[in-house]
């Protein structure tokens, strides 16, 4: 049992090997695609609507609502970025329930280019909102000195991201080879239900971290604009 599916190797390009976290990463981000094709061509502003409308909008409602009480700002610039990542995570680990599908968040190289992603887009979310100058200076509160500590931070909290989504989905696939091992017609299914639960778990978990750095870069300024109006 590997602990990672980086090393499994599904099929080869040319001189290219394709490794099983790039093919199930095009896997779920095509079903993505489609689902929202399908229920774009099938979108009703009036009327009854399909079962998959009404689960994406309630979803994406949720998650507005949601990034609404972590921010204590409007959803609209956040909801695209955090809810990608919500739903990309979330999709990523229920598949795993599929006989021989790999989640790409088992491999450590995906967790950390979402987690990359994160640590490019506080800043550029703290920019955009407060501008340069004041963005650039919460590096240096409360003294310059804590410039390096405070950028260190920026980084260990993106690899720890990356980490905790990583090490959740490679134990669970660990432990759920383990006991099927040992009883292969029972643990089976208690795997699977435990999994679907778990996989949201840790798909929401990163989401609201991810909200919550963004909302530390981009709610500041509300406190100084109130001190300056005092």
């Amino acid at each position: 049992m590997g602990l990672t599916p980086d090393t499994w190797i599904v099929v080869t390009l040319g001189p290219v090997p394709i490794n099983a976290t790039l093919f199930f990463t095009w896997i779920v981000m095509a079903l993505l695609v489609l689902s929202a094709l399908v229920v774009r061509l099938r979108l009703s502003q009036t009327g009854d609507l399909t079962v998959a409308q009404n689960f994406w909008e309630t979803l994406v409602e949720t998650m507005r609502t949601q990034i609404r009480e972590v921010s204590g700002q409007e959803a609209g610039p956040y909801l695209p970025f955090v809810g990608t990542l919500f739903v990309f995570i979330a999709v990523s680990n229920i598949l795993a329930v599929v006989p021989g599908f790999q989640p790409p968040t088992g491999s450590l190289s995906t967790t950390t280019a979402l987690a990359l992603c994160v640590l490019f887009a506080v800043p550029l979310f703290g920019l955009a909102r407060r501008g340069v100058g004041t963005y650039l200076r919460s590096y240096l509160q409360p003294t310059p000195l804590m410039a390096p500590f405070n950028i260190i931070g920026e980084i260990s909290r993106t690899l720890a991201l990356a980490i905790r989504l990583y090490g959740n989905v490679m134990s669970g696939s660990v432990i759920a080879g383990i006991l099927i091992s040992i009883a292969p017609f029972f643990f089976p299914i208690l795997m699977q239900l435990l999994g679907l639960l778990t996989g949201v778990i840790q798909a929401y978990i990163f989401a609201i971290l991810a909200m919550v750095y963004i909302a530390s870069a981009t709610h500041e300024h509300r406190n100084a604009d109130a001190a300056k109006g005092d």
